[in-house]
């Protein structure tokens, strides 16, 4: 990245020649110029069209009608922290509702051990890999302290649990830590996705966990969702012969690796770039995308989170196709007919969205909505997982339409009785779910990239950048190298 990488090396003294002060002077243009070029988007994401801007405010408010005090609930609880956590990434890219997502920050702050580890079931000594990354990129994009977070150090955890050199190729490995060693680890590549952005926001990421990261990626550009096999961990994507590529998993990492790329992890841009090229040649005629195994139909969480990263990678025309069909599954007030009055929600897939119109929208259904909305609305904002909490939300085109109504909002903390699983994209729920792994816990040996000073930029698009500031700095240069050496040469003369 040249944002905050370029200085210029002028000295001042208040007797230098003329020569000298003119050099300082141009000197001074070419810093003002390079000072324009660091803070300027060099890359950026094109703002989504305002009325796909306004279907991701009308779902968001949806949303924010289905938190109590600060919480989601989850199918049998009345508390579920991943799905929290999604519902605060979604309220945080729309800008909807900050009461409710500071009262579900702080909901989520006081149960950090009840979402990522067993300590509620007085099960000592476990902690959840995938959960503890995920909480890390909670605390960046809310701006909050990831060293403090709850009182927990998020950011020292998670780097606590990146498997160190001694695991042979399993290096870089989002882990768990138990206090038993049987079975694998349950961690997968959302876990991966999230590790590596969360670090990659709160300080810099080792390489040694980009690097595991796009060794889940196949030649085709696609990356698989789990990093184990039936006979054991599997070295790499391209190393297991039946290995699946999946949608969300590819979306996931290829929005990782763009925060990754943006910081100077090596290998991270091309990745991403293969990634993205790969969800290119996977969407449907109509601008949807399928997920893997249970989820391989035409979804709105696979088409919501393949939207945000084609979107962050600068695939504007097919990030556009995928908001227009995330929006063709949108209940609204015109639309809706026996659910017109929860005008702003997404449904998973056309099937649900016909039962909703026709039936309403039942209570056992709720859950399911809440999971698909919370994702999609995401390729409808269109705001990189990498920026979210750093950028404005993109303008609408027209006043958000309100579904039901916003509920009444505390900060006050509830404890939760039982630890939930990482949560799915998809409402086949293929998250992180808690499990015993290797009592030693493992240790990060890799160098961490340090984030630059200068806020990083969102994205990396293929059509690259302009070049006005860079032409207009050569002439200045050129311009200065020109007058020193003609008043060198009168000063010889």
């Amino acid at each position: 990245m040249l944002a905050g990488a370029h200085r210029l090396l002028y000295e001042r003294h208040p007797l230098m020649s003329l020569s000298r002060r003119l050099a300082t002077g141009l000197g001074a243009a070419a810093a003002t110029t390079l000072a324009a070029v660091a803070a300027a988007p060099l890359i950026g994401v094109a703002a989504p069209d305002p009325d796909h801007a306004a279907a991701a405010r009308a779902a968001a408010s949806w949303l924010a009608g289905e938190f109590t005090d600060g919480i989601l609930p989850g199918p049998a609880t009345p508390e579920d922290w991943g799905l929290t956590i999604d519902g605060i990434l979604a309220l945080s890219a729309t800008g909807v509702d900050p009461s409710t997502r500071q009262a579900a920050t702080a909901q989520v702050a006081a149960n950090v051990r009840a979402y990522n580890s067993y300590d509620h079931w007085g099960h000592k000594g476990y902690t959840d890999g995938g959960a503890t990354a995920k909480l890390l990129y909670a605390a960046s994009v809310t701006g909050a302290e990831p060293t403090d977070f709850g009182g927990y150090d998020l950011r020292a955890e998670t780097l606590s649990l990146i498997a160190g050199a001694d695991t042979d190729h399993q290096r870089g490995r989002i882990t768990s830590r138990s206090p038993s060693a049987t079975g694998w680890d349950p961690s997968n590549t959302f876990d991966q996705s999230f590790a590596v952005v969360g670090l990659s926001r709160s300080g810099g990421v080792p390489q040694d966990a980009v690097n595991f990261l796009i060794r889940q990626q196949c030649a085709a550009g696609g990356f698989r969702l789990f990093p184990d096999t039936a006979g054991g961990p599997s070295p790499s994507c391209d190393a297991q012969p039946d290995a699946i590529l999946d949608v969300d998993s590819t979306a996931m990492a290829v929005q990782a690796l763009l925060s990754a790329a943006e910081n100077g992890a090596a290998g991270a841009a091309d990745a991403a770039d293969a990634g993205a090229d790969w969800l290119v040649s996977q969407q449907h005629n109509d601008g949807s995308f399928g997920g893997s195994g249970p989820t391989t139909g035409t979804n709105s969480n696979s088409t919501g989170l393949a939207g945000q990263a084609l979107a962050a990678a600068g695939h504007d025309a097919e990030a556009n196709q995928a908001a227009r069909a995330l929006a063709a599954l949108q209940l609204t007030t015109a639309n809706g007919g026996a659910a017109a009055a929860e005008a702003g929600a997404i449904a998973y897939n056309a099937g649900g969205m016909a039962d909703a119109v026709t039936d309403g929208l039942a209570d056992n259904d709720r859950d399911q909505w809440r999971r698909a909305t919370a994702q999609a609305l995401l390729g409808l904002v269109q705001v990189p997982l990498g920026r979210i909490g750093l950028d404005p939300p993109p303008p609408t085109g027209a006043p958000t339409p309100t579904g039901t109504a916003s509920p009444t909002t505390s900060p006050t903390a509830t404890g939760s009785p039982t630890p939930t699983a990482t949560v799915s994209p998809t409402p086949s729920a293929t998250g992180t779910v808690p499990s015993e792994t290797p009592s030693a816990p493992p240790t990060s040996s890799a160098p961490v990239t340090p984030t630059p000073t200068t806020p990083s930029l969102g994205g990396l698009p293929t059509t690259g950048a302009a070049i006005t500031s860079y032409v207009l700095l050569t002439v200045l240069l050129l311009g200065g190298g020109v007058g020193l050496l003609v008043l060198g040469r009168r000063r010889a003369s």
